[in-house]
């Protein structure tokens, strides 16, 4: 029996021992956080299945793992089809999978620190339809079969200066308590780990390649603030920059204090927040308002400040990057290259700057085949040499004080084939497409996302992920609440309207099962621009990312005289900015990837 066929089998006896007829095990922690602590990896553990999104199901007989179509191949490399059935979604939830799946009568068992009140009013409608219930557990039954489960991180705060955050956090929390005031509410909880860290202008280490701190936080009224932390990760310098504004409790003691607001008006955000919140405070005579986190909007509309940071972090960032794609296009050809050596050596590039935090998520280095699953995680397993023949796909970014940065960019291991020439160039269109987009206020994402598309479709293709999402500031590489997406990419519900100030990825791709993978992407900055003759003003974005884009790749003739001169005129900017900070034939090698394009 395999490792994860015994875990599996260890489940189920423990499921039995609490007489639940089956459990639910999301990929998410106590804050519903994208990215979580190994103490929270229940279900890579449980599975193997190494993706960043992702529910399993277990029952007597049967069990299934649910995945999006950025996982369709890798779930299928990861987790054994003997012990577990893949299941995509959209298109199949877990809630309709339970109704036709559970027995009658059946307890299905889900952890309430783990799941949204409407995910559980969801999958209690979908079971009572075939006589079964969902049981909240006080315990994970996953924890009592995971003998070496981590304990979470005890990495200590640290302040995030005022002059890179463009406000100070008192300031912020008095913006809250005037919200409060128009919600006519008592306190707002604030469950999302990136909504602490804005509001209290502190970072963590807790979370792998997200600079956060495990940590709840309530604002009062007044404009204080009741931090639930372990304690041990104040320092004293933190500890200053909160003041006597801020109350430090236990983390420990979050759930006893949402039982203390009997007769109060409590805003929580249903979507960002577990169930068990609302849940403690609804039992301790609180009444929930099922309002928006308050700081959802403001973190995504990034001030002057951030803007700045922002720019700093790309140069430096774009160096890094145009010097490790230089090393690519020499060493590759030279044989003894792997997935794993490039992406070590990116990061080498990126540690050289002095400043990098982190970097931003685990960097998805994918050569030939692997490049064709768009979040590929490359393991020593699965590791792979880069080969001539092959186009080679790097996404990656980092976390630096100043700005969160994510980029991709794909590499002809040798001579491109007419093939991928064509699929490279229709890519790069639908990229430019988004790029000079401009769009009216009130304009989403989903509006804008068949522009990346078009050239694609036109030839009977299409790629199976959103085209952008939002990026944090020195915070999550995917932060909400905009995004650039069919309805089905996403995470569904309605979208929203993008803002001046928001930062989202552009990122359209192209994936052929069993030999290759194509994304581009930027980043860019939601502006405002008059037009002459206009109305009113629009809406339209500025690209932050400065990276050559491979030119053995494109095929000229396929671009239209305005396509061209928009990529001849970002090269230009890419070659005079980097050419500021490299030196010798770094930068050498940089003016001539960027030399004009002409048909």
């Amino acid at each position: 029996m395999s490792t994860y066929s015994a875990r599996l089998a260890a489940l189920r006896e423990q499921l039995a021992r609490e007489r639940l007829g089956g459990f639910v095990v999301p990929l998410t922690d106590e804050h519903m956080s994208e990215y979580v602590g190994a103490y929270a990896q229940r279900l890579a553990w449980l599975t193997g299945f190494q993706g960043s999104a992702g529910t399993a199901v277990v029952l007597p007989e049967e069990a299934a793992i649910f995945t999006d179509g950025r996982y369709t191949l890798q779930v299928r490399e990861q987790v054994d089809g003997d012990d577990w059935q893949f299941v995509g979604v959209p298109e199949t939830s877990v809630a309709a999978w339970l109704e036709r799946h559970a027995a009658d009568g059946a307890r299905i068992g889900y952890d309430p620190w783990l799941h949204t009140r409407a995910w559980v009013d969801e999958a209690s409608a979908a079971l009572a339809k075939v006589g079964a219930t969902l049981v909240a557990m006080d315990t994970n039954p996953v924890d009592a079969v995971w003998p070496d489960r981590p304990a979470p991180s005890d990495a200590t705060l640290a302040v995030h200066d005022d002059a890179l955050a463009g406000r100070s956090s008192a300031d912020k929390r008095a913006a809250i308590a005037d919200w409060l005031a128009e919600q006519h509410a008592d306190a707002v909880v604030l469950a999302a780990l990136d909504s602490t860290a804005w509001l209290l202008n502190v970072r963590g280490a807790d979370v792998s390649r997200t600079p956060v701190a495990l940590a709840y936080t309530i604002v009062n009224a007044d404009g204080t603030a009741d931090l639930f932390v372990a304690p041990e990760k104040i320092t004293d310098a933190v500890r200053q920059h909160l003041g006597n504004a801020v109350r430090v409790h236990p983390r420990a003691a979050f759930a006893t204090a949402l039982a203390t607001f009997a007769g109060k008006r409590v805003a929580v955000d249903l979507a960002l927040s577990v169930a068990a919140i609302p849940l403690a405070i609804e039992a301790g005579g609180g009444t929930t308002l099922p309002l928006r986190d308050p700081i959802v909007i403001p973190k995504a509309c990034k001030n002057s400040a951030e803007i700045d940071g922002h720019r700093a972090a790309s140069l430096r960032d774009g160096a890094a990057l145009t010097r490790f794609l230089r090393w690519i296009s020499i060493e590759a050809l030279k044989g003894g290259q792997t997935e794993l050596s490039a992406a070590a050596k990116l990061q080498a590039f990126r540690e050289e700057t002095g400043l990098l935090k982190d970097l931003s998520f685990d960097t998805i280095s994918a050569t030939g085949a692997h490049g064709a699953s768009p979040h590929y995680h490359v393991t020593a397993e699965s590791n792979a040499p880069i080969e001539p023949g092959q186009l080679y796909l790097i996404d990656s970014g980092g976390q630096y004080a100043d700005g969160t940065t994510d980029l991709t960019r794909v590499v002809p291991i040798g001579a491109p084939t007419a093939e991928m020439r064509d699929r490279f160039t229709r890519v790069l269109k639908g990229h430019i497409a988004l790029a000079t987009a401009a769009f009216p206020h009130g304009t989403t994402g989903q509006q804008l996302d068949a522009l990346a598309r078009l050239p694609l479709w036109k030839a009977g293709l299409d790629f199976a992920h959103g085209t952008g999402h939002g990026v944090g500031s020195y915070l999550s590489v995917h932060e909400g609440p905009a995004r650039i997406a069919k309805p089905s990419y996403g995470g569904g519900g309605p979208q929203e309207p993008l803002r001046a100030g928001m930062i989202l990825s552009n990122e359209p791709g192209y994936y052929k099962a069993g030999e290759y993978g194509i994304r581009i992407e930027n980043l860019l900055l939601v502006v405002e621009r008059e037009f002459v003759g206009g109305e009113a003003p629009m809406l339209a974005f500025e690209t932050l990312t400065l990276a050559p884009i491979d030119r053995d790749l494109i095929d000229p003739a396929l671009l239209d005289q305005a396509e061209l001169a928009w990529l001849n005129a970002y090269h230009a900017r890419v070659a005079e900015s980097l050419g500021t900070v490299l030196e010798g034939d770094d930068r050498a090698w940089l003016i001539e990837r960027c030399r004009p394009l002409n048909h």
